[in-house]
């Protein structure tokens, strides 16, 4: 069969047929009229996702399961705070308590925020610097297959035994398989490892799309900060994720094969597993969060109507943040005994590391002040991001004080600590993305009145949920603990904190139903409902599946504002750019295949099954090979651009042109 342009293949009949509306093609296919081939018609949508490479749709399956893993994730804590509500409850069993305490961790962070940050990545990065698509297509499409079969992986361990049990940080030695003889801790093991390769995989992609493919006139201090963001948490994930990496094949090796790199009696060190560890779980946090920041620098100037304060400076602070979170980790084992020099040395980098913080909630602020701010729901995430992750990192410093922290570690304060942290930081803000970006991906504005709902039952939620637990660490009561004795005053704090776990959930239920409704019958949006100032605002909503007919001529730093201070709807197109023929990405199932034989190979080497090892392993490799020698000639589409007409032409405040 020819496709487009006489190119063969059936996945360039299905490019053509769903870009339709955009693509105007050479050759157009002739659409069934027998009603018999809509089955056929059911089965060509379906191998158009098995075989995406489209950065965009890619994001929404990123997004997607974020949702639901944060539902699971949320699922897993209502059933520990239920069992916690009251002392001596036997609602669930402390081997069960122990399985959901470390999946809610592991969830929470591998499976809900690093995809919710890596769909965000997709959505809008390729948009912001002007490119057609990412600069390995077939990459992003094996990192998000990968992803779903680490995520997979991890949660068959539930019915295969038992999950994991030792905590999402699995401290040695009751990881090792002589305290925890079951198969869960090798469900996390090889589960992380698999989820591990996702992530560096999407860390060098986007490195290299930012740094090969923004738009002409894009320099490095003309990038958005969400940009700038992506680009130090890539490299903190291509330097810290190498370190989990050795921890997880030690502590499989051990569990798997009988070594002994954990065990003290012969010869091995326990700390080994803890530094190592925690040399990825410090930048780790950063990872997560430093997105998040680069969200909240999207969205204030915008809403806030006004460029953002400071930006070279907010360059510098994020910087910082990268290189200042690789020499922080110790400040998790203050009390292991390495001694007052190194304790000394490890609380002032952990304090040094709050400045550069300080620096950007400062400059939000100053954004703000004066300003026209929209008080919709993108804004209401973003100022209980700021009070919030305020509270969070007030108690951060003192946890980096090491005398403090010996009074605190393991207590119910350090919960509080970093879930103020982690939900008030990251997932506030980044929800704060989702209702931003979420028309320039669907088309459509998300519902406002149940976004403020949405909101203020998350925000309240929250704060009933977590602020009471720094009392409860004040008061003496350790963490993961599945009950605690009557008459030690614990139990009112502990009540609050339950019941605010349930309006938390409520609040989540909203935001899906949320997204539900606003897909199927929310407002449409134009190309630029915000009056925004970056290059996606630019393009229809939902942007083409070439993004941009013409590639931009970026003139300065907020390149829209810019030119609407110009008088222009949009950037003006980069010499050369005739915007007649685009190539994209060929669709291929070959990423998919892959990712099937690693989670095969998971469970061969879970189970120690050699003859399955090999016959997947040699299933990959032939795989791998066809992979990587057939080349991608693409979809070659001639389109006719069609130029939205300048919405928001007045702006209070434009961009500089630096």
């Amino acid at each position: 069969m020819k496709g487009t342009l006489g190119v063969p293949t059936r996945a360039r009949a299905i490019f053509t047929l769903r870009a339709v509306d955009h693509v105007q093609a050479t050759h157009t296919l002739p659409l069934p009229t027998d009603a018999g081939l809509q089955v056929r018609s059911v089965w060509a949508r379906l191998w158009d996702w098995l075989t995406v490479v489209d950065h965009k749709r890619i994001a929404l399956v990123y997004l997607g399961a974020a949702v639901f893993y944060f539902v699971v994730g949320g699922v897993e804590a209502l059933l520990m705070r239920i069992q916690l509500f009251r002392p001596d409850q036997t609602i669930v069993s402390s081997s069960l308590f122990n399985q959901l305490f470390t999946m809610h961790g592991t969830t929470m962070i591998f499976l809900a925020a690093m995809p919710l940050i890596s769909g965000l990545w997709n959505a809008v990065i390729p948009l912001m610097i002007g490119a057609r698509d990412v600069a390995f297509p077939r990459l992003n499409a094996l990192s998000l297959w990968l992803f779903l079969a680490g995520s997979v992986f991890l949660n068959t361990s539930w019915f295969l035994g038992g999950a994991p049990n030792a905590g999402w940080f699995s401290y040695s030695p009751i990881s090792s398989a002589v305290y925890d003889p079951g198969h869960g801790i090798d469900f996390y093991a090889i589960g992380l490892q698999i989820l591990g390769v996702s992530s560096l995989m999407t860390a060098v992609n986007f490195l290299v799309t930012i740094f090969n493919m923004r738009a002409p006139g894009m320099s490095l201090m003309r990038m958005p900060m969400f940009v700038w963001t992506t680009v130090v948490t890539s490299v903190l994930i291509a330097l810290a994720f190498p370190p989990l990496t050795v921890n997880l094949f030690l502590l499989a090796f051990d569990r798997l094969l009988g070594t002994q790199f954990f065990n003290a009696a012969s010869g091995g060190s326990p700390l080994l597993w803890s530094n190592l560890f925690w040399v990825f779980g410090h930048p780790e946090v950063y990872i997560v969060i430093l997105p998040a920041f680069g969200v909240i620098s999207e969205v204030v100037p915008v809403f806030s109507r006004k460029p953002l304060f400071g930006y070279s400076t907010m360059v510098m602070a994020t910087l910082a943040i990268g290189f200042l979170s690789f020499m922080v980790w110790v400040h998790h084992m203050f009390t292991l005994g390495y001694g007052p020099w190194v304790n000394t040395i490890f609380s002032l980098t952990s304090m040094f590391i709050a400045v550069p913080t300080g620096v950007k909630i400062f400059n939000w602020l100053a954004t703000m002040w004066g300003g026209h701010i929209r008080f919709n729901t993108a804004m209401l995430w973003v100022l209980g991001f700021i009070l919030c992750f305020t509270i969070g990192g007030m108690s951060g410093v003192m946890l980096a004080m090491a005398p403090t922290d010996l009074q605190f570690n393991n207590s119910y304060f350090v919960v509080a600590h970093f879930h103020y942290t982690l939900i008030g930081g990251v997932v506030f803000s980044l929800f704060a993305g989702l209702y931003y970006w979420f028309p320039k991906l669907t088309g459509r504005l998300m519902n406002e009145r149940l976004g403020r709902w949405n909101f203020w039952l998350t925000f309240i939620g929250f704060n009933l949920t977590f602020f009471p637990m720094h009392f409860l660490g004040l008061m003496g009561m350790p963490r993961r603990i599945f009950t605690y004795a009557p008459g030690l005053g614990l139990t009112l704090f502990n009540e609050i904190s339950t019941v605010g776990a349930f309006v938390l959930g409520l609040g989540a239920v909203l935001l899906v139903l949320n997204v539900v409704l606003s897909m199927v019958a929310g407002e449409r949006a134009g190309a630029d409902p915000w009056d925004a100032r970056t290059l996606e605002w630019t393009i229809p909503s939902p942007a083409p599946a070439y993004n941009f007919a013409r590639i931009p001529l970026v003139r300065g730093r907020d390149a829209l504002w810019v030119e609407k201070l110009h008088g222009n709807g949009r950037p003006l197109p980069a010499p050369g750019e005739t915007g007649d023929v685009v190539h994209m990405p060929e669709p291929t199932v070959l990423p998919l295949l892959l990712a099937l034989a690693v989670f095969g190979l998971g469970y061969a080497f879970l189970y120690r099954s050699v003859v399955a090892g090999v016959i997947l392993g040699l299933g990959f490799f032939v795989v791998l090979h066809r992979s990587m020698w057939t080349p991608d000639r693409g979809v070659f589409v001639r389109v006719a651009e069609r130029l939205p007409a300048a919405e928001g032409a007045s702006v209070g405040a434009g961009g500089d042109m630096p």
